[in-house]
């Protein structure tokens, strides 16, 4: 039983190279060969067909043979369309018209083939010695020239790729010398990547031309070569009848002429050829490149040729695996490119991502990858996800995301890639979109989870590897960027009641007319660090404070609410402005986590004496304009900052104050205020600003310096602005300013 398996199975492996053998033999002898079926329509034949009769084999198919082949004693008016010869083998003399428009005498056999359907084979030789001895010498010179061709075009190829450092030279200029070499209709080089074949190059004479972009791992021309391992001759195979019937082409047929067989491939593999030879790359054990040569009519595809490009293969492979690595790190230099255009896109447009509005991202990120999004409605029908899929509308979504990013979830984002034949790229494809892709989470933004399908074309490359780490990246910047404004929206509202809790507003205090001006240089109003008190003492004293906390926001606020609170505190104390101000530095050296430094004005007020003592750590001088001279003093002992360091030295100054003198306390914001040219207001700006007002109402000073800040810097306040004004208006013992008044 077993020997009878044994050849069964050898007859069937010798039906399967029955094909193979006879496509071999028409290429090796030098007979005419013709194969025609049962009603003597040729349907094949060879290179030295082509030589006798003068037409091409796309022109011989499909002609009768009773059209070429007749019997001169024929008589008359017979149909022509019979087979003009015996079938079983015997030799006889036949007249075989030429396309030059004569006929010459043929030897002729003819036998019917044992295979499916009804089939002939004829081999033809000229009976003229002289055609036949032309033909021959003919026959020679175009070998010859041939093979001079194919020589140069290899040492062209050779020479023009030593050391090329240029990409388009290895993957246009080269596969350009192969067409021109073989006189192709075109050729195309795909290189392997890391889940398949892509296309890097084709020749000029396919532009316009529809080409397979993409071959997957394992699914079928590409498998086929690495099988082979040398060069294949193929030839496409018209679609058959039942296939056309049953609708669209889902998979088209390639007979390989070596061995004899019919192979499947998916339709969007077929190359834009009639016959071609497929040649595989080889390069450290793996084919990293497959290049395809191919005709636009059906053609007897030489041998030798297919062996010419396995050699170009050979001396191509090092020099494609150099160029593949540089094509490689070009690659990686573009998504760095597109990742860093998209963060900079979000980034410009942080408002439209805290509100949930992500159309504009999502149309940057579409244009960078040439992918579609669609966007998926979690939780929109009775708790699960609801899909507007381009091709079917809205359709209930029959995955659980949560089980769909398990093992992807990194920092609250998920990119999953949807393999083939996975569920959820089975269930795309049969709702008609492209499943292939990756399915992308977001998480919760503005309240609402939002995940999205990330979809390629089939035609098109799957998403690679460096694209699915620039959706991670961009997924990232939307997460960290709704975060963030999710933050600055709660810093906000803390920092407001904040600043309900601490105003800043100055406390009446007999003798003393006083003025505050806040302006906040931020269109989201966040509490800056900017403050100041008046605070009234008892035996008709005061303390003024104004200061600024560098930062903003949350931490801002609270460290000037802080100094507030314990200025206040050491003013209450009596201790003189230097100690509060050397105490505060301890303080906040313990009470921010962050580093967080202020600088201040503290000025201790003695109505009585007529007296001001204060100290100026960091801050910008204190102005004080003379009633009695109208002149301008500047109070410039200086100290240093606040809260950066320990065993700082902080010095009071003095200055004798008297009625209607007025004084000036401000922030840098002030000083610091820039004109759309860059210029800074300065203090001296500042100087000349408040002489020019002081003449006029004192109690409109304030916004008269703020709308000269608002004229110079055309209201663009880089930073906030804080200012207090105090005018002196009684000095000395209470009693005596009664009197005065009555």
């Amino acid at each position: 039983m077993s020997d009878q398996k044994a050849l069964a199975k050898i007859g069937s492996v010798g039906r399967q190279a029955v094909p193979g053998v006879l496509s071999t033999l028409m290429s090796l002898t030098s007979d005419a060969v013709l194969v025609f079926d049962g009603d003597g329509r040729i349907i094949g034949g060879n290179p030295q067909a082509e030589a006798l009769t003068g037409l091409a084999l796309h022109e011989l198919i499909g002609t009768s043979a009773g059209d070429l082949l007749f019997d001169a004693n024929r008589v008359h008016g017979e149909d022509a369309s019979t087979i003009p010869l015996p079938t079983d083998g015997s030799r006889v003399e036949l007249s075989l018209r030429l396309a030059s428009g004569g006929a010459t005498i043929v030897g002729a056999r003819c036998d019917r083939v044992s295979a499916p359907g009804e089939t002939y084979l004829l081999v033809m030789r000229s009976q003229d010695r002289s055609v036949e001895a032309r033909r021959e010498h003919d026959r020679l010179v175009d070998e010859l020239s041939l093979a001079n061709r194919r020589l140069s075009g290899t040492l062209r190829i050779v020479l023009e790729t030593i050391d090329a450092q240029n990409l388009d030279i290895l993957f246009n200029e080269v596969l350009e010398q192969i067409s021109d070499t073989l006189d192709a209709s075109g050729v195309l080089i795909f290189l392997s990547e890391a889940d398949g074949f892509r296309l890097r190059g084709r020749t000029r004479s396919l532009s316009g031309r529809t080409v397979p972009q993409f071959m997957a791992y394992g699914e079928g021309l590409e498998t086929m070569v690495t099988k082979a391992g040398v060069a294949l001759r193929l030839r496409l195979m018209p679609p058959s009848e039942e296939s056309l019937r049953s609708g669209a082409l889902q998979t088209r047929e390639l007979l390989d002429e070596d061995a004899g067989v019919r192979r499947r491939i998916p339709a969007r593999q077929v190359p834009p050829f009639s016959s071609l030879i497929c040649v595989p790359v080889w390069f450290g054990g793996h084919v990293i490149a497959i290049i395809e040569v191919g005709w636009a009519e059906a053609r007897a595809v030489r041998r030798d040729d297919a062996r010419l490009l396995d050699s170009v293969a050979q001396y191509l492979s090092v020099e494609l695996a150099a160029a593949i690595s540089a094509m490689h790190a070009e690659r990686s230099q573009r998504l760095d490119a597109a990742a860093a255009r998209l963060h900079d896109h979000i980034d410009a447009h942080p408002e439209q991502i805290l509100d949930g509005d992500l159309s504009e991202a999502a149309r940057a990120l579409c244009e960078e990858m040439d992918v579609r999004l669609v966007p998926i409605n979690v939780g929109a029908h009775q708790g699960g996800c609801m899909v507007d899929l381009p091709e079917c509308g809205i359709t209930e979504f029959p995955f659980a995301i949560d089980k769909l990013v398990c093992g992807f979830q990194d920092a609250d984002i998920a990119v999953v890639p949807m393999t083939r034949g996975s569920e959820l790229a089975a269930w795309l494809a049969r709702s008609g979109c492209p499943s292939t892709g990756a399915l992308l989470d977001l998480g919760a933004i503005a309240g609402e989870r939002r995940a999205a399908f990330v979809l390629r074309s089939l035609d098109k490359e799957p998403l690679e590897d460096g694209e699915l780490d620039l959706l991670r990246r961009v997924a990232l910047d939307v997460r960290l960027t709704a975060e963030a404004g999710e933050r600055r929206t709660k810093d906000t509202h803390i920092s407001q009641a904040l600043q309900n809790g601490m105003r800043n507003e100055l406390q009446h205090v007999d003798g003393i007319t006083g003025h505050d001006l806040y302006s906040s240089a931020t269109k989201t109003a966040l509490v800056g660090g900017d403050f100041y008190d008046l605070i009234r003492l008892p035996n008709r004293r005061a303390c003024v404070i104004l200061g600024d906390v560098s930062g903003k926001g949350i931490e801002a606020a609270s460290v000037s609410a802080a100094v507030k609170t314990a200025l206040g505190a050491y003013a209450w104390e009596g201790q003189p402005p230097a100690r509060m101000v050397r105490l505060l530095n301890d303080f906040l050296l313990g009470f921010s986590r962050l580093e967080t430094f202020a600088t201040m004005f503290v000025g201790m007020i003695d109505l009585r004496h007529a007296t001001l003592t204060y100290c100026s750590a960091g801050h910008p001088p204190a102005l004080l304009l003379r009633a009695s001279t109208n002149e301008m003093e500047t109070l410039d002992e200086q100290s240093s900052v606040v809260g950066a360091f320990k065993g700082m030295i902080y010095r009071d100054g003095h200055v004798r104050l008297s009625e209607g003198d007025r004084l000036l306390l401000y922030t840098d914001g002030v000083t610091e205020a820039r004109s759309p040219s860059g210029a800074f207001f300065g203090e001296a700006g500042l100087r000349d600003a408040v002489m020019d007002e002081a003449s006029a109402d004192f109690d409109g000073l304030l916004a008269r310096l703020l709308g000269r800040l608002d004229v110079f810097t055309e209201r663009n306040l880089d930073d906030d602005v804080a200012m207090v004004a105090l005018r002196f208006d009684t000095l000395g013992h209470a009693r005596r300013s009664s009197r005065s008044k009555g």
